[in-house]
Formats: C-alpha cells, structure tokens, sequence
C-alpha cells in the first residue's frame, strides 16, 4: 500500500474549503444582492458516504451566503465555517476540538488561502483547476475540476483506500442523499 493509500485510510476528518471545491468558484448574484452557488450533487453523495464511514466532515469558507450553511445543513455537516479570515487559526481550533491530529485530518482547497493549512495536515487534496502554486504542494491532485466531481473523486479514493468502496459499487446505496 502506498504512503498516499495509507494516509487516506487513517482520515478521521475531513475539512473542505467550498469555493472552488463544492463549487466551481463562480458566483451569481441575484437583483436583492443574494449570492447564488452551484453544489454538485455527486459531491454531495460522496460526503455522505464518508459519514457513513465515520469520517467527521467540515466546511472552512471565506465566504458568505446562506447557500453554503444550507449545504451544510442537507449534508448534515455540523461543522460549518463561514467568512473565515485565518483558515490556519480555524483550523486548528477544530482539530483541538474534536481532537484529531494532524495527520489524520485531509484538505480540499483550491487557491492560496486554503495553503496556509498545508502544515496542519496529513493529506493535501486539490481539484484538477486549482491554482498552480496548491497543486504543486498537494499530496493529491485530482482529475476532476471544483464542482464537477472532484470531491466525489476524493471520496472514493478514500474508501477504496478503506477497503469500502467494492462493496458500494457491487450492492449500491439505500439512503437519501
């Protein structure tokens, strides 16, 4: 097994910057202000199959709107960060928390704000479009862009490392999504 094999199958949290990742970094504005995002719906399986592994999942955003704490709440994701500034001083916070080392905590970023974390992680995760710079530093570059299955593609490779994925594939999945 490999080092990248093993480190996936120690995750015990997962922490997702959603920007980029749960999206495709693009945002639409509506005529009263509202910020519309885009989630994919794959993605949003794919979480809930990590649940359903017993790995705790979490958002650390930048940004603002009422779309990610929504997500959040349909996914039952109860650790849910909004219009952070310091995504290391966040992040650190809720390792202390849930008390989970480093090396047992995975990041999916996309840009330069989520490679302040690098250090506090075991394993580094980026979608096929993120910026150079994180791709070059991240343990894991994925095939698929933010927003369109990368996090999905993430998931997966964390329960085939787990040895859980065969058995999804062969009987399928009963729960909501």
């Amino acid at each position: 097994m490999s080092r990248l094999s093993q480190s996936l199958r120690g995750l015990e949290l997962l922490v997702l910057d959603v920007d980029g990742v749960l999206t495709d970094g693009g945002l639409s504005y509506a005529p009263d202000g509202q910020v519309w995002r885009r989630f994919d719906v794959r993605d949003g399986l794919g979480l809930k199959l990590l649940q359903q592994a017993g790995i705790t999942l979490a958002l650390i955003s930048g940004g603002r709107s009422g779309a990610i704490e929504r997500r959040a709440q349909d996914l039952g994701i109860e650790h849910c960060f909004t219009e952070v500034r310091d995504k290391q001083a966040q992040l650190g916070q809720l390792q202390q928390q849930l008390q989970v080392l480093p090396a047992a905590t995975g990041f999916i970023g996309d840009d330069l704000n989520d490679l302040v974390v690098r250090s506090q992680v075991g394993v580094m995760a980026a979608p096929a479009d993120a910026c150079k710079a994180l791709r070059r530093q991240a343990d894991l570059v994925l095939r698929r862009r933010g927003g369109h299955g990368a996090v999905r593609e993430l998931a997966e490779r964390i329960l085939k490392a787990r040895g859980e994925w065969t058995a999804l594939a062969a009987g399928g999945w009963r729960q909501r999504n």
